[in-house]
């Protein structure tokens, strides 16, 4: 079983591991591939490709894989961290629930951070500050931090575990769904960038509308998405409730699930019991983390990889093959010549605003920022209808908090679909203009538009607003006030046959007269409030569309930059390998015959680099098929 190793033995090697785990990356054969493009890159002068190249790296040595673990409150979301890791890295108890997200990952020696956030006039930055492990809870608990007093953007817990040596780390997020949906909202921002999801749920009762919303909002954003059933030790039933749930995943998509129990993988550990891991059902979790999540993001790492490589090898040839030709064979070198600046001219349209491609994108994000704000519009046009008829049918006054919270659920859950939405419309939109860049050249940038974080947060809060409720006295006074009347004018009426003017007849209208005034003034005062809950309500609802919408409009403006800046660069490095074929073609020409036979030579040995280069990258097709890489070299740093 995993992590069962005594603490002594694992402490004593913990730096050894990590140091050969880093090493091993270092030593990575696509890497010293990239390592080899760049050298040779930078001895031609080709600082364009240099820092493609110096990108590229820079994301193969990224050391972490993020597994976000959400769920709504109580359901063993840190508990089943604590399991995972063999060791209470979060705080686990009935009166506490996670506040801040905490991010559990590899260190030699074991350590906690605060991550505080720090206003510096407009800007603010992130203060990473060290705190004793012992009082996390403090820091990211509900009851340590009502609120999240303290401001922090989160926390870092530090431990030396096997599982974690490959670069695994796992995300304890706060509670998601049911009343703190607006959580869900910030929760769900962190889903585009991570690498993985696990969606927690015990075996208490089958999944939820939230829960099941939540996960089809998951499916869109993230490319791994897993749910987990906890508790199944506590609940005799759960058997029948992973029935269930999986009949629902079964409506959603195709996610894989794992039963555990948490309490037994804890015991497992502490007896040395390798059938009572078994029946914890965390092997199989545990094996999902490597082999679909540590290997599919080590993939998708090294596919990009791959496709950067290519490219620069293939830029690289033209300019030497182009001079090497020329020289060897003078006689085609006008006809090379004029193949070349017509492929550049054709570069050159790439690059100016008019092509095809640029002006996909301008009327591209022009639709989609006109779409996403009637979609937008729609959906909280909708929620708003309903809160008016739900006011209608009562006294929004007693029941106001309710209705605060039922309609601040449906914004949240109105904002995360249309984010969503936007998200998978922007990057369709991407793969349209990488169609119609260039052939070869279909790479599309990272473009994330589906973070919600800090969507919502300077929207004001719902207004409150007043029960309705009235005291005795007060209720004495409309009665006694509207009885007045009554009782006077039938006090004067029978006045005229001799009676006086209060008599049994004229406290009996009065009683009557006061009483419909009563009811009148109720139903003027519930009518009143029922037309201020719908002002509120539609306010708030205008301030969410004012907010919201220029979050979207901002993003999209950057899906704009970020694939234009992209393409572009793409169209520049392919112009100056091109421009610069045509110059080397046109200088060989004047390459005098003693120097020709030289500058064959070295043109030749720059050829034979670029091809061993260009042979020894891998296939698309053999690393999905498990072709050793960087990460067979580390799989024993994986355990």
């Amino acid at each position: 079983m995993t992590d069962t190793a005594r603490p002594a033995e694992r402490a004593a090697t913990a730096g050894d591991d990590l140091a050969s785990s880093s090493l091993a990356r270092q030593r990575s054969p696509i890497v010293a591939l990239v390592d080899q493009a760049t050298a040779f890159s930078t001895s031609v002068g080709r600082t364009d490709l240099v820092q493609r190249l110096q990108q590229t790296r820079s994301r193969l040595m990224d050391p972490y894989v993020r597994v976000i673990i959400v769920g709504q409150f109580k359901q063993g979301k840190s508990k089943l961290v604590n399991a995972l890791v063999n060791a209470p890295a979060c705080p686990v108890d009935d009166d506490i629930a996670t506040s801040v997200p905490t991010a559990v990952s590899f260190a030699a020696e074991p350590a906690a951070f605060a991550l505080l956030r720090k206003d510096e006039g407009v800007e603010s930055s992130i203060e990473r500050v060290p705190i004793p492990l012992a009082d996390l809870a403090d820091y990211v608990s509900e009851s340590g931090n009502p609120d999240n007093e303290r401001d922090l953007v989160g926390a870092e817990v530090m431990l030396p575990r096997e599982l974690l040596k490959g670069g695994l780390r796992l995300v304890d997020s706060p509670g998601v769904g049911g009343v703190e949906s607006t959580r869900s909202v910030s929760t769900l921002a962190a889903l585009s960038t991570a690498h993985a999801v696990l969606l927690v749920s015990d075996a208490s009762q089958e999944y939820t509308e939230p829960e099941v919303q939540f996960l089809r909002h998951a499916l869109r954003v993230s490319p791994n998405v897993a749910a987990v059933l906890t508790k199944t030790d506590i609940y005799p039933a759960w058997r029948h409730i992973e029935h269930i749930d999986r009949s629902h995943l079964g409506d959603v998509g195709e996610i894989p699930m794992f039963a555990v129990s948490s309490d037994l993988r804890m015991l497992a550990a502490q007896e040395q019991d390798r059938e009572l891991n078994e029946e914890s059902g965390f092997p199989a979790l545990v094996a999902h983390l490597r082999r679909d999540v540590l290997g599919k993001a080590e993939i998708v790492h090294q596919r990009g990889a791959v496709h950067d490589l290519a490219s620069v090898a293939d830029q690289l040839a033209i300019t030497v093959s182009t001079e090497l030709n020329a020289l060897l064979h003078p006689e085609d070198t006008p006809r090379m010549i004029a193949q070349l600046e017509e492929a550049r001219t054709r570069a050159d349209e790439f690059r100016s605003r008019s092509s095809r491609w640029q002006v996909s994108l301008s009327d591209g994000i022009a639709d989609l920022i006109a779409d996403t704000e009637h979609d937008l519009r729609d959906r909280l046009r909708k929620v708003q209808r309903e809160a008016e008829v739900a006011i209608d049918e009562g006294d929004p006054g007693p029941i106001w908090d309710q209705i605060a919270e039922w309609l601040d659920q449906r914004v949240s859950a109105a904002v995360s679909e249309t984010f969503v939405w936007t998200n998978e419309r922007s990057r369709w939109l991407s793969e349209r203009v990488a169609e119609e860049f260039t052939a070869g050249e279909s790479t599309i940038p990272f473009i994330d538009v589906g973070d919600t974080d800090g969507v919502l947060a300077p929207v004001e809060q719902l207004q409150g607003m007043d029960e309705g409720r009235l005291g005795a006295a007060e209720k004495i006074y409309i009665g006694v006030r509207g009885s007045y009347g009554g009782v006077l004018m039938a006090g004067l009426a029978t006045s005229l046959v001799g009676l006086t003017l209060i008599n049994p007849l004229s406290l009996l209208v009065g009683v009557l007269v006061g009483r419909r005034a009563y009811r009148e003034d109720m139903s003027s005062r519930l009518s009143r409030r029922q037309a201020e809950a719908k002002n509120l309500a539609r306010r708030h609802i205008e301030d969410v569309v004012f907010q919201v919408g220029k979050q979207l409009k901002d993003r999209l403006r950057l899906v704009q930059r970020v694939a234009r800046d992209h393409f572009g660069a793409i169209a520049d490095q392919l112009h100056r390998s091109l421009a610069d074929s045509v110059l080397a073609a046109k200088q060989a020409a004047t390459v005098y015959a003693s120097d020709r036979d030289g500058r064959i030579a070295e043109l030749r040995g720059q050829l034979a680099r670029i091809e061993a280069l260009r042979s020894k990258i891998p296939a698309p097709a053999a690393l999905d098929a498990g072709v050793p890489s960087a990460g067979a070299l580390t799989s024993g740093a994986r355990r």
